[in-house]
């Protein structure tokens, strides 16, 4: 089985994965970390500026799918710091528009480049 790979020029993957593969009407969005895709650096600051940058990262890979965040079905949330779910929590709510996606949101020991944040989601074709 091949995969329908798609790369957006305005995220970053850190390794040898591609940024979304798309499976029957379902697409599978790599996690995203706050890396600038301008600068390559991590975005600094706090998890709010980390937040929005994994969002402008994430919604670059939806537009290279031609899909929406309206199109997003399920969204996962890692942390290195459960207290920061408040902060990061308001930033997402204004990502989506009601009905949001579905959600889990895990507080992690770590992440790669020592992120405080990294997001994933699904979409859907309709």
């Amino acid at each position: 089985m091949s995969r329908k790979a798609f790369n957006a020029e305005g995220a970053v993957a850190v390794g040898p994965y591609s940024h979304a593969v798309e499976s029957g009407e379902l697409i599978f969005l790599s996690g995203q970390t706050p890396i600038d895709a301008s600068t390559g650096e991590m975005v600094q600051g706090d998890i709010a500026a980390q937040t929005e940058q994994c969002f402008r990262n994430l919604f670059e890979v939806l537009t290279a799918t031609g899909l929406t965040p309206d199109d997003v079905v399920k969204v996962n949330v890692f942390l290195t710091d459960i207290d920061n779910f408040k902060a990061m929590n308001e930033v997402y709510a204004t990502k989506f528009s009601k009905p949001y996606p579905a959600r889990t949101t895990i507080g992690v020991a770590s992440l790669p480049l020592g992120a405080q944040v990294e997001i994933e989601m699904i979409a859907r074709r309709s």
